[in-house]
């Protein structure tokens, strides 16, 4: 439950569905890799539709922009019980490591603000979030880390509506991907949900403090966080 708490405050904060988080916890704790992202889906569910329910209320939240990717997300999602069946683990963090390096790196040396969004055409987002939907839930996570780079580094969003819009996609990727491990038999449902329960509370009060903190201080804590993921995700592929 304490899990839970510390999770669901970074996902309401950050936009993450918390599986960037709760993943190598669980490693820690002695979880075997397809038991922890099988737990962190069921917990990514509960924090995703929470938290976006809340930034829709508080007004942050783009459906326009972010359906399409949704949409995409959560066919892409479906493919992720059959990789996480089939695929070397390694193979799955290479590429994912890669897209993590581009996107940070891009957001990084994007401009504070921008004028307006850039209008993408409805295919290309859904093509985005399709290969977000397929590399994300099979190593456990919802997509965000990528999506929230993307949306600001390439399609000019302002940061705060980025980060509503990442965590609105998990809520496509993680049911998705909930249902596709649930045919292959990878959810422990039981620790799942204890831990996705309990990250309710912590998501209220990082939403709190999401639309409470600056976009410039936001922005530095966000790519101290993605930089420290990066970090612990390279140690894990080379080690």
């Amino acid at each position: 439950m304490f899990l839970g708490l510390f999770v669901g405050s970074l996902s309401g904060f950050f936009g993450i569905g918390g599986g960037t988080i709760l993943v190598p916890i669980l490693l820690f704790m002695s979880y075997d890799i397809k038991t922890a992202i099988g737990i962190s889906v069921v917990q990514m569910v509960f924090s995703s539709l929470y938290g976006s329910f809340l930034n829709f209320k508080k007004g942050s939240l783009a459906f326009d922009t972010v359906l399409p990717i949704g949409i995409g997300g959560f066919v892409g999602a479906l493919l992720s019980g059959w990789i996480v069946s089939n695929v070397e683990a390694n193979v799955l963090e290479y590429v994912f490591l890669i897209f993590v390096c581009i996107a940070i790196a891009r957001m990084a040396y994007s401009p504070g603000q921008y004028q307006e969004s850039k209008k993408i055409h409805p295919i290309v987002l859904f093509l985005i979030g399709t290969v977000l939907g397929v590399f994300s839930i099979s190593i456990g996570v919802g997509g965000s880390i990528l999506l929230v780079p993307i949306l600001v580094g390439f399609l000019h969003f302002e940061l705060k509506k980025a980060i509503s819009a990442g965590l609105f996609f998990v809520v496509f990727s993680s049911i998705s991907g909930l249902i596709s491990l649930s045919v292959v038999g990878q959810i422990q449902y039981l620790d799942g949900i204890i831990i996705g329960a309990a990250s309710l509370a912590g998501v209220y009060f990082g939403v709190q403090l999401n639309h409470k903190t600056s976009s410039i201080l936001q922005k530095r804590l966000l790519l101290g966080f993605y930089i420290s993921v990066l970090s612990y995700l390279i140690f894990r592929t080379f080690s």
